[in-house]
This record gives C-alpha cells, structure tokens and sequence, in this order.
C-alpha cells in the first residue's frame, strides 16, 4: 500500500505536505513518518501490546494509529500544536469507529515536549528529530528522572538521528546503543532514512 492507501486503510489523514506550526528555532516542522520505515523498523524492532509508547511530536498521531492496529500498544501523542492535535484527535474519532480495541490505550497530549510528565508505565519513547537538542536534553531528563523513581528498562528510538541527539546519549547518559534498523528502498537514496535504539537498564 502507499501512503494515502495506508491511512484509507486505517480510516486516518496523515498524509499531506510539511508544514511548519512553530516560529521558534527549537521546534522542526511536521512531517509523518513513513509507513513503509514504520514498517522497516517493526519487522526488526519487538514490541508486545504491554509495551507503552510515547510519540514526541507525534503531529496528527499515524504512529499512535499504526502500532495500535497491528500490536494492541497504549500510545501516547504528545504534541504542542494545537491544531494538529485536534486532527490527531478527528483521527482517533474515525479509527475509533472501525477499531476492535477501547480508545482508552490511545491519548494525546496537547503540551510542550518537555512538560509532559513521564509515567511509571512509560516505557519506549519514539523521536521523529521533533525538536532542539536542548529541549532534546529536558525530556530526556525527565526519562531518567522517572526511571530512577521507577526502576524498569526503557528505549528512545530515534528516526532521523541527528549528531547532536547521538553524541548526547553516547556521552553524557547511561543509554547504550541497542541497534540500527536501515530502511532498506530509502536509506541507499539517503543515509538518513534509518532508526538508532537506545537502551536503559535499571531492574
């Protein structure tokens, strides 16, 4: 399926353009990962329905969608515009209608990355190169903040990994490289097309 075929299939609208909601130099224009990376990344990537995902700048919520389909995951969107996450929202209303599963294993969160407040349950967090390496920093604070409070093994998985990101968690973190998944079609076009997984271990 290609994309616009994908959401149909969903019964979602995530395909669309790039749009730019923000004025402020720390947060990067939206765009939905592909599917065909999502793809890519879960045919290499395990992930059961006890997992809880939490999507960082997840625009109007494809992911959210994507691995409640096929895995029953509880995801979390968290997202600071507010008119994406009413389309995020209208997305829900119409997957909702045709999904087997409650909505209650599906939420968004309409704040600043760095304000929402990790959960005890929280345990993958998904970054599409939303924003600034400093607000980066302040949610990944916050992870390990509620990791010590909650002693459990979580991953970052990031898309589009930029230098500033990697050599943040390889030097001043406790993350350890977990694995590359390479989104085979894109990544010979372009190096950036791939996934980094970043574990912690505190059990």
């Amino acid at each position: 399926m290609n994309e616009k075929e994908y959401d149909q299939f969903l019964r979602i609208r995530t395909v669309g353009t790039l749009e730019l909601l923000s004025q402020s130099v720390h947060n990067n224009r939206y765009e939905a990962t592909p599917y065909q990376a999502l793809d890519a990344l879960f045919n290499d990537y395990e992930l059961t329905k006890m997992d809880h995902v939490v999507d960082y700048g997840c625009g109007k919520g494809r992911l959210s969608f994507y691995l409640h389909h096929h895995f029953r995951a509880s995801v979390t969107g968290i997202e600071m515009s507010v008119r994406l996450h009413q389309d995020a929202n209208n997305n829900l209303n119409s997957y909702l209608k045709t999904a087997k599963q409650s909505s209650d294993t599906i939420e968004f969160e309409n704040c600043l990355a760095q304000d929402y407040e990790v959960r005890s349950t929280d345990s993958i967090f998904y970054f599409f190169n939303p924003f600034s390496i400093q607000i980066f920093m302040k949610v990944v604070e916050n992870i390990l903040r509620s990791v010590d409070l909650h002693l459990r093994a979580v991953d970052l998985i990031l898309y589009y990994p930029t230098t500033e990101y990697i050599q943040f968690l390889e030097t001043r973190t406790t993350f350890e490289f977990l694995k590359e998944v390479k989104v085979h079609g894109l990544y010979e076009h372009n190096e950036n097309e791939r996934f980094l997984i970043f574990r912690l271990w505190k059990v």
